[in-house]
């Protein structure tokens, strides 16, 4: 169990993941770039430190930065001559992988690092919005690469999936920013169009008015804090772009069938993501327990080779055997046949769900 871990961030995800490691039994030492929150963040047990070096001195068994985006090649330039690299494995939990993975190793610091990104937050931001709640039953991406210690990550990911009682999925730096722009980057620019969209127009008051669920939902992470969403956007350029070029001539397509009246063409554009409605559906009927694969089939048919099937309280799971030649592929195959590491049954064996498989 790892006993010691370091936050550098206090905001709402560096804070809130602080205050749950402090609640589980983990010593937290902790760094802000100012001492506001560092009152609040005591009275929660959280050490908090004068100076990023005294945090390395700390020696915490993991690391990881919490810092916006923008600041992460100055603490990386500050703590890679100071960071105990033995005693000490990096991490981070930002929203771009591949970015901040060069920027690591441009600080010297990859022999060290294992990246992670939570998949938890709210629109609010700062130490005074943080909330253990939010990770709670929460998925972590985490990335590596073929030259990942395996066993930095094995710590990393038992912490999260132990201590925090949390589930990862493993991919590669590429694979995590391409899936982040589709399911959060490109979101977020959509969202803002909306709100901008109805801004702008002269039926604005009536168009509030009259806003309701849809509205809400599809417009929720337009209200987080500007600045914090463009920086995040802006490191995932490349891959935004491309998804919102691709989107565009999907929604130009339509307008263009709408126009000419085109009943077949209508129809494809509404049933093409219903594989996507099934899941939904299925999750809905048979919670997010495993009770079937993706194409609804019972999980016992994947009982084979070195997959095996067990009960568990939460229903049923898949024990898996880590190859130790090629463990991140293993890994990310799982993850792509809709698996969640839920534990680690031993170094090289891990229990997983069935829970996102379309």
């Amino acid at each position: 169990m790892v006993k010691t871990v370091g936050i550098v961030g206090l905001g709402l995800i560096g804070g809130s993941l602080a205050r749950l490691l402090t609640q589980r039994g983990v010593e937290v030492v902790a760094f802000n770039h100012n001492e506001k929150p560092y009152a609040a963040a005591r009275q929660d047990g959280i050490a908090c430190m004068g100076s990023l070096e005294e945090l390395a001195a700390a020696k915490p068994e993991i690391l990881f930065l919490c810092n916006p985006l923008k600041a992460m090649p100055e603490m990386l330039r500050r703590l890679a001559p100071m960071l105990d690299r033995k005693a000490t494995t990096l991490s981070d939990v930002g929203s771009v992988k591949a970015m901040v993975h060069q920027q690591v190793k441009e600080a010297g610091l990859a022999d060290c690092y294992v990246g992670a990104h939570p998949m938890a937050g709210t629109e609010f931001s700062g130490f005074a919005a943080s909330d253990p709640a939010i990770y709670d039953n929460a998925l972590w991406a985490v990335t590596v690469d073929e030259s990942t210690d395996y066993q930095r990550f094995l710590k990393v990911a038992t912490l999260i999936t132990g201590v925090a009682g949390d589930r990862i999925i493993v991919l590669d730096d590429q694979t995590h920013d391409r899936a982040a722009a589709m399911i959060s980057h490109a979101p977020h620019v959509v969202s803002t169009a909306f709100i901008n969209e109805l801004s702008q127009s002269p039926d604005r008051n009536i168009a509030t008015a009259l806003a309701a669920g849809s509205w809400r939902d599809m417009t929720r992470v337009a209200l987080t804090d500007p600045e914090r969403t463009r920086a995040m956007i802006e490191e995932n350029a490349d891959n935004v772009e491309m998804l919102l070029r691709d989107l565009a001539v999907r929604l130009t397509s339509f307008a263009d069938d709408l126009h000419s009246h085109d009943d077949g063409a209508l129809n494809r554009f509404f049933t093409a993501g219903q594989p996507f409605r099934d899941y939904k559906l299925r999750e809905r009927k048979f919670g997010t327990s495993g009770e079937t694969d993706g194409g609804g089939n019972d999980v016992a048919a994947l009982e084979t080779g070195s997959v095996k099937e067990t009960e568990s309280g939460a229903g049923k799971r898949i024990v898996i055997d880590v190859a130790k030649s090629d463990w991140q592929c293993t890994f990310l195959d799982s993850a792509r046949r809709g698996e969640h590491v839920v534990r680690f049954i031993q170094p090289w064996q891990v229990e997983v769900e069935r829970r996102s498989a379309i």
